[in-house]
């Protein structure tokens, strides 16, 4: 696992560092945070998911938004 976080990119790995300090956040707080532009978070969160290091939450007050917390066992 720690060979595949070194191949990250730095728009990913610091998408990550954010999402550990905040544990949960909607994209818009990432992007706020990051100052990355939408796509390069969304490209970044959709690699974090596939790696299975976050997971992606749908809010059921609003199914057009979503969640993205750290997975617990990281």
């Amino acid at each position: 696992m720690e060979q595949e976080l070194k191949t990250l990119t730095p728009s990913t790995r610091l998408v990550l560092i954010t999402l550990r300090q905040f544990k949960v956040a909607r994209l818009c707080q990432i992007i706020e945070s990051t100052g990355l532009s939408k796509r390069s978070v969304l490209y970044s969160v959709k690699k974090l998911s596939a790696m299975g290091l976050i997971e992606i939450n749908i809010c059921l007050s609003d199914t057009r938004q979503r969640f993205y917390c750290i997975k617990i066992n990281e």
